[in-house]
Parts: C-alpha cells; sequence; structure tokens
C-alpha cells in the first residue's frame, strides 16, 4: 500500500530511473541561473514585440513574441530542479 502511495504521489517507482550525464550536466549548470532570468527574459520580449509591432515590423514581432512561452517554460524547469533535483526525489 505505501509503495502504490509513493508511486502515485511521485508517478513512478523509486530508483527505476537516472537521469543521463548530459542531462545532469544541463541541470546542474541551468540550476545556477535565478528564476527571475527567465520571468525578466518573457517581459522583455513582450515588450520588444510590442515595440517592433508600433513601428510596422508585425512579422518579426510575432517571432519574438512567440518567445515568451518558451522562456517561461524554461523558468518553471528551472525551479522544479532546484528544488527537487535532477533525480526527482522529494528529499532534495
Amino acid at each position: 500500500m505505501v509503495e502504490t502511495q509513493q508511486h502515485s504521489m511521485t508517478g513512478r517507482h523509486s530508483g527505476q530511473h537516472s537521469e543521463g550525464t548530459v542531462a545532469q550536466a544541463i541541470e546542474q549548470q541551468t540550476a545556477r541561473l535565478p528564476s527571475d532570468v527567465f520571468l525578466w527574459g518573457a517581459v522583455g520580449t513582450l515588450g520588444l514585440s510590442c515595440a517592433l509591432y508600433s513601428m510596422g515590423r508585425r512579422h518579426d514581432a510575432l517571432f519574438i513574441g512567440q518567445w515568451a512561452g518558451p522562456l517561461l517554460f524554461f523558468g518553471v524547469y528551472n525551479k522544479l530542479v532546484k528544488l527537487h533535483g535532477s533525480s526527482g526525489s522529494m528529499s532534495g
């Protein structure tokens, strides 16, 4: 019963999966960045997009404006890596 509850909380059995060396290296480097970098980057792209749109460069504005979503996603990923580590364990 305890194993079933732990499986449902983490989404997998403990000790069954480990990250590769490349993924661990990327996570160690991105964990050094403050989470604010991604938030301000997203806000900056939206501001730049608005400026480009007001200057009549609509295609450039749409292209730059689409960067906000992935930057916010990377910020969430960065925060999760900081909270739970690359292994996904709840103890880190």
